[in-house]
This record gives C-alpha cells, structure tokens and sequence, in this order.
C-alpha cells in the first residue's frame, strides 16, 4: 500500500541544507562579533584603569610635594613653633618666612633633645612651655585629653605661655599625610583665628580614636570652633611652615611626641610623672 507522505525533493532538501548553513554562520558572525566586541571593550577598561592609576599616583606625588619656603602664620616663629600668649591670643609675630633647607643638619647618631630656642621665662614673666606633637599621635592624643583643660586654665590666668610646635613625624604611616595636613589646620587657625586655636586643637586630638580626617573635616571642625579657614586649610597655605618645624625637630634631636619642655628643660613623665605639680612648682618659683 502507497504512503501518502511526500519525502522533500533533493532540490528541497538541498536548500533547506544551505538555509540552515546560512543561519549557522550567520550566528557564528554575531557571535564572533560579540566576541571581538567585549574583548575590545575589556582591554579599552583596561586601559582606562591604568591611565587612571597613573593619573592618581601623579596627583598624589604632586599634592606630597612642599615646597621648602614659606610663610609663618601668627604667632609662629623661625623655630617653627606657635606660641599662645593666652588661652585666646598668640604672639604678635607675624610676615616672617622660613626655608627648610636652613634648618640644619640632623645629627648622624642618637643626642639629646635640644629644642632651639627654648629657654627660661625672666623672673616675673610667665613660665615657657614648649611641646612638640603629632595630630597622629595617640600618646599626644592622650596627654591633650589629661592636660588640656588645664593648660588653658593657666593660659587664662596668665601663669604660663606655651609654645607648640607641630610636626609630622606620622606621616610616613598615613596614606594622606594626614599630620601634615592636621599642623597645617593648625597653624591655619592661629593665623586667623587665634581664639580658636585650643578649642579646636582640643577637638582634633578628641577625634583620633576616629581616624584621619579629611580635609573638609578638619574644616568643618574649625567651623565648629569658631574658625572659618577651609581655603587656608584646602590650599595648605602653612604647609612649608609644617616641613619646617618637621625638619628642624629632627635636627634638634626629638626622638618623639609629645615631647615637653618646662623652662627650657625636658620633662621626663616617668621621673616626675605629676605634670601638673611640676608645672605649678615651675609657676610658684618663677613669680
């Protein structure tokens, strides 16, 4: 008995054999296109991501570079220190210059801290305390949250003047050079806002358990404080000021932070760990 199926004709067959080949490399062309299209755009991402990182590690070298001569703000000397005269004024210094290239040699093996310029109030005159630290620093941190207070009180009652120099011995461990930027806020503050310059020195060294802050934020801290110095601080227009005291603080041999001076001598905190009695004993005799 016949089928009533019809089988395709070669011809039928053939075509449909070519159509189906057709189809084939028609797919493999989109396909092998797509290929060809992601790979360029992975190497094209590629590419942008090493232009990008060349581009971040020039800005990054180029926001390091300081140069080695600057101003001083107010208040702040050719030894590289501010001083406060009270607990809302500094001294009345002001257009000087320094250049890290005259702080002098640092000496090849280990001495004795010899701070420049430190010396002894006159009979009379409040006593002279000079303390070196490093916003970074969390023993500085620690002796800011002990003293503070009282080292404004004897600022306010005219006992004392204290000279703070402000270095950036941490840097070397922080990604954004964060003590140099931290002395440059600083030293922004005393320059334009003298009143300001405790509290907010206060509020810095209260935030090192938070981290570094950005610049914005050391702003915004000053703000806080009364200070409005975000160009000062964004422009780090005391930043060679900062490079100096640096230098000169390893010329003059301070190992570390906060390192402090009474009257020119150096308090050892654990020979005489009351700073407060030695300071007071400082002020008695000195009256």
């Amino acid at each position: 008995m016949a089928s009533n199926s019809q089988r395709p004709s070669k011809a039928e067959r053939t075509a449909s054999a070519r159509e189906q080949a057709q189809s084939m490399r028609v797919a493999q062309e989109a396909a092998d296109k797509r290929k060809s299209l992601f790979i360029k755009l992975g190497v094209l991402v590629a590419v942008l991501a090493v232009i990008a990182l060349i581009v971040g590690i020039v800005l990054q070298n180029n926001a390091g570079k300081v140069a080695d001569s600057g101003a001083v703000p107010k208040g702040g000397n050719e030894a590289g220190g501010i001083t406060l005269t009270s607990d809302t004024t500094v001294a009345g210094t002001s257009g000087l210059t320094v250049d890290v290239t005259q702080a002098g040699t640092k000496p090849t093996e280990a001495k004795a801290p010899a701070p420049r310029d430190a010396e002894a109030a006159p009979k009379g005159e409040p006593v002279n305390l000079l303390i070196y630290v490093d916003v970074n620093c969390v023993h500085c941190a620690s002796f800011e949250e002990q003293y503070a207070d009282q080292i404004s009180t004897w600022l306010a009652a005219g006992d004392v003047q204290v000279e703070y120099r402000n270095v950036a011995y941490l840097d070397g461990g922080s990604p954004t050079n964060y003590s140099s930027r931290g002395a440059n806020a600083l030293a922004c503050v005393a320059d334009q806002a003298p009143a300001s310059y405790l509290p907010f020195a206060k509020g810095l060294f209260a935030h090192h358990t938070q981290g570094e802050m950005k610049n914005a934020e050391l702003a915004q801290l000053a703000k806080d404080n009364g200070a409005d110095v975000s160009s000062c601080i964004e422009d780090g227009t005391f930043r060679s000021f900062v490079k100096f005291t640096d230098e000169a603080s390893r010329v003059d041999s301070i190992g570390g932070t906060p390192s402090v001076f009474i009257q020119g001598k150096y308090w050892d905190a654990n020979a005489e760990p009351d700073f407060v009695s030695v300071v007071n004993a400082a002020i008695a005799a000195n009256k």
